[in-house]
């Protein structure tokens, strides 16, 4: 298309700036003095509905504009960089992060052509900066180590050079990008950020890429915060973390039990105007001023924001153990024979307490190419996902124990962000 006519129905951006220096140059200010009401509804978008069904959340000038220049002030981006798009812009996240940020630093963005191209996509455009979501990154990395055991001396060279490479670190030595030159050749060249978000990452991913000479950093928000909250930067960071507090943006945890956790509550130029026509949601979402997240987590000594789960979702033995689904979904999906799981609490039937169970779906993709001469039966299917259920029990206390599992063919229903829609699920 060429970008200086009007073509097929799509106008041209360029003519349109023209048009528009045109006009003020003949006087008409209309649109520079037009004043901005910064608390007036200016956007409405839905919550992702991951524990229920969506709500309208009202978002006004002021709440999107101090989350840009906050985010802003926590991770450095300028006109040089190019980001890949490849969520959504419907969804806030993308809309604010990976779409007003960068019109607002004057960055690029190059548009993604489906998710199975990314990293295509990233070596045309010579991606600097990336936003995703845990499941994308995961994948991204699962394939770099996949690619690597198929040839057992790459696979020697690759672990030998994180080691050399983390070595040489400590004495402020960093020689990733040329240990390393290939698989940055194979994503464009050029990339130097990655940033996860809409869920918590597993912290051996993040370690993993930084490993190799790729930073990527995770945040924490909602939809109804604009939607950043907190947020690691890429020179103050902990891999288990969700971040620090955005500027003028206070978060706190409303009743802590022993271990710290409650829920958290925030307050924030960034926090919505409230639920369209929804009085209730309201009522319970906002209190003395604080919006009430539905989140679990804590704040560390360091002040760094921990995500333990959502509250809905959090198991309750009968001696008031609390197990959180998500902690447990990341140890299950560190194995390539799983892609993907969703951890729940069923009432034990001969003693009453709640146990923890789990649905699996196996990486089918995987388990045929490492089973390339036989066909395994299902059987053998359930065998081979109890050995790694079992891996996993042994990395935690007893009473986190995966008790019970069942496969599932299918994955699960997700948001537009990848997240499993737990309330369609009818586990039991």
């Amino acid at each position: 298309m060429d970008l200086d006519e009007d073509e097929d129905g799509f106008l041209s951006f360029r003519k349109l700036l023209d048009k528009g220096a045109a006009m003020v140059k003949d006087g008409d200010r209309n649109f520079i003095d037009a004043k901005i009401d910064e608390n007036a509804l200016a956007s409405l978008l839905f919550t992702s509905g991951t524990t229920e069904n969506s709500k309208a959340v009202m978002l006004s000038h002021k709440n999107i504009c101090s989350n840009l220049i906050a985010m802003c002030q926590m991770v450095y981006i300028d006109d040089k960089d190019t980001f890949l798009s490849v969520l959504p812009l419907h969804h806030t996240y993308e809309c604010t992060c990976g779409f007003l940020c960068q019109i607002y630093r004057g960055s690029t963005i190059a548009y993604c052509e489906g998710l199975r191209h990314i990293v295509k996509n990233l070596r045309e455009s010579k991606t600097t900066v990336m936003l995703g979501v845990p499941l994308i990154f995961e994948s991204i990395y699962r394939q770099i180590w996949h690619h690597a055991s198929k040839d057992p001396g790459m696979a020697r060279k690759l672990k030998l050079g994180i080691k050399i490479s983390n070595l040489l670190k400590k004495v402020n030595i960093d020689i990733t990008k040329k240990l390393f030159a290939v698989i940055h050749e194979n994503f464009g060249g050029h990339l130097r950020l990655f940033i996860s978000g809409a869920a918590g990452i597993d912290p051996m991913v993040a370690k993993g890429f930084r490993d190799i000479g790729i930073k990527l950093i995770q945040g924490y928000g909602l939809t109804e915060c604009s939607p950043i909250l907190a947020v690691n930067r890429d020179v103050d960071f902990k891999d288990d973390a969700a971040g620090i507090p955005m500027p003028n943006v206070e978060i706190r945890i409303d009743s802590p039990n022993k271990e710290g956790v409650g829920e958290i509550i925030a307050k924030g130029p960034n926090v919505m105007l409230g639920y369209f026509e929804n009085p209730e949601a309201n009522k319970h979402a906002f209190k003395d001023g604080w919006f009430f997240t539905g989140d679990l987590g804590y704040i560390d000594n360091d002040g760094f924001l921990h995500i333990t789960g959502r509250k809905k979702d959090v198991i309750v033995t009968k001696n008031g153990k609390n197990i959180y689904p998500e902690e447990i979904e990341k140890l299950l999906n560190r194995s390539p024979y799983i892609k993907e799981s969703l951890v729940y609490g069923k009432t034990d039937k001969t003693d009453g307490d709640v146990v923890v169970s789990a649905v699996i779906v196996p990486d089918m993709d995987y388990i045929k190419e490492e089973f390339s001469k036989k066909t395994l039966s299902q059987e053998e299917i359930y065998s081979l996902i109890s050995k790694e259920v079992k891996a996993v029990n042994k990395s935690l206390v007893t009473y986190k124990y995966i008790k019970d599992f069942t496969l599932r063919e299918t994955e699960f229903a997700k948001t537009t962000t990848k997240k499993i829609k737990r309330y369609m699920e009818k586990v039991n």
